[in-house]
């Protein structure tokens, strides 16, 4: 059998007894591919943020000049290496310097002793790009972006798990509705040998055969079409249910569960966290990030005070440039700097602001989405628990009603026509137990996913799942 990519569907793995959900889980939270996907976006989020990292690498650089042509004979090599503060905007640096030959006179600071010149200087910032700079706020957006990227995937396994929860429910309840029918068709096929010996005796007219072929007939339909839809279910199984190479799995019918309690295996944490929600999480990474943003325009608005310091010291034989170069120098400095207008820094000061205040709203609406959502479920969770107890009745009842007309009809003291239509009563009845079992199964599904419960969607690893 063809998936619709392609590839060939996996035969079912060498196991016996029933299909669990928690089998179901496993496989579809290491195999399903939209969980995979979203692992990959995950690992691009971590390697930006590595990149924006690099913005603190140790930078070195040579650098050399040699006159070939004209009066002067000059040349000089520099070697620097610069680290940037972690927590500055400045930076510290090292720099050799060794020149050899004559240079004019406005070149002079060129000379150096012959051994060269060793120099260690730093940059420190006092007002703008202290506290953060373009550096720095990018790295920590790159870290909101991992966040973001996480909590994406958290949400992306949500929505499969809870899938596979739907599709793994549909598919037992398909294989319960086809036993239902079976044993509807069993039960007139049963009676077809008395129906044949009681008409050859001349105790039944002869159109009462007629009347079983067609009863048969319909039911046999109903056979078919459980059986249609069971198949459809399985195939949609094997998208979450997966072997070990993550191929897709049709499960055999042999592996369905025979009671209606598997519906029911779905327990789920009735306590709730609203920031444990990863669309809510992501939305206050989304502010987090505005806040940052924010930070960063403020810090364009102030002036530029920079202290720089260096110290530098010649050593070896004096050079060219005389005894002037040997003594120990330090040298300190100040730069000054505002803009007279700073309208770009102020745009973008109110745009963040702006940012911010839209975020905030979203959030407050979001968080009354999901209290209401959540409540909504817990609604449809308790009505269908009620369903399921007036349907369990309903059934009860037509069983009873269908095996006395059963016995009654064997005596002689009922028609065929009344002996189906209990029948048929009680396998309706059977079937809406099953759909009512399915519905509550369904509504936790859907709590579980609502309350990101990552425990009953099989998201949290337990040893014997390692």
């Amino acid at each position: 059998m063809q998936n619709s990519g392609g590839e060939a569907a996996a035969t079912t793995p060498a196991r016996s007894g029933p299909l669990t959900l928690d089998e179901v889980l496993r496989s579809s939270a290491r195999s399903a591919p939209d969980i995979i996907a979203a692992l990959a976006r995950n690992r691009q989020a971590e390697a930006r943020a590595l990149t924006a990292q690099g913005a603190f690498d140790t930078v070195f650089a040579v650098e050399g000049r040699s006159r070939v042509e004209g009066y002067y004979d000059g040349t000089e090599v520099a070697e620097k290496a610069e680290q940037p503060f972690p927590d500055n905007g400045g930076y510290i640096y090292g720099q050799y310097r060794v020149s050899r030959g004559d240079f004019p006179v406005y070149e002079d600071k060129a000379y150096t002793n012959r051994l060269g010149e060793v120099k260690v200087g730093a940059l420190y910032a006092l007002l703008r790009d202290r506290l953060i700079d373009a550096r720095r706020s990018e790295f920590r957006l790159a870290a909101n972006d991992i966040d973001i990227a996480r909590f994406e995937t958290k949400a992306t396994s949500i929505g499969v798990q809870a899938r596979a929860i739907d599709a793994y429910q549909k598919w037992v309840a398909a294989g319960l509705k086809l036993k239902a029918y079976q044993a509807l068709l069993a039960l007139a096929q049963d009676r077809t040998h008395g129906i044949e010996r009681q008409v050859a005796l001349g105790a039944r007219p002869d159109i009462l055969l007629t009347e079983n072929e067609a009863n048969l007939v319909r039911r046999q339909a109903f056979v078919v079409e459980a059986q249609q839809a069971l198949r459809v279910a399985a195939i949609k199984l094997s998208l979450y249910y997966r072997d070990e190479q993550g191929l897709p799995v049709i499960v055999e019918d042999t592996r369905l569960p025979e009671e209606t309690s598997a519906l029911g295996g779905l327990r789920i944490d009735p306590a709730f966290n609203l920031e444990g929600r990863p669309d809510f999480a992501i939305l206050l990474e989304e502010i987090d990030k505005a806040t940052v943003r924010l930070a960063l325009a403020r810090n364009d608005m102030k002036p530029r005070l920079d202290v720089r310091g260096e110290v530098a010291k010649d050593v070896g034989p004096e050079g060219l440039g005389g005894y002037s170069r040997t003594p120990l120098e330090m040298i300190v400095g100040v730069t000054f700097k505002i803009p007279l207008q700073n309208r770009k820094a102020e745009g973008k000061l109110a745009e963040t602001q702006a940012k911010i205040d839209e975020l905030s709203i979203k959030q407050q609406l979001l968080a009354e989405k999901i209290r209401a959502e959540v409540a909504a479920i817990g609604i449809e969770v308790e009505t269908a628990r009620q369903l399921v107890e007036t349907t369990e009745r309903e059934t009860a009842l037509a069983e009873r009603l269908g095996n006395a007309e059963r016995r009654r009809f064997d005596l002689g003291s009922s028609d065929f026509f009344l002996v189906n239509q209990r029948e048929e009563s009680a396998t309706s009845a059977q079937v809406k137990l099953i759909e009512a079992l399915a519905r509550i199964a369904a509504a936790r599904a859907e709590m579980a996913a609502a309350t990101a419960d990552e425990d009953a969607l099989g998201l949290v690893v337990r040893p014997a799942d390692e």
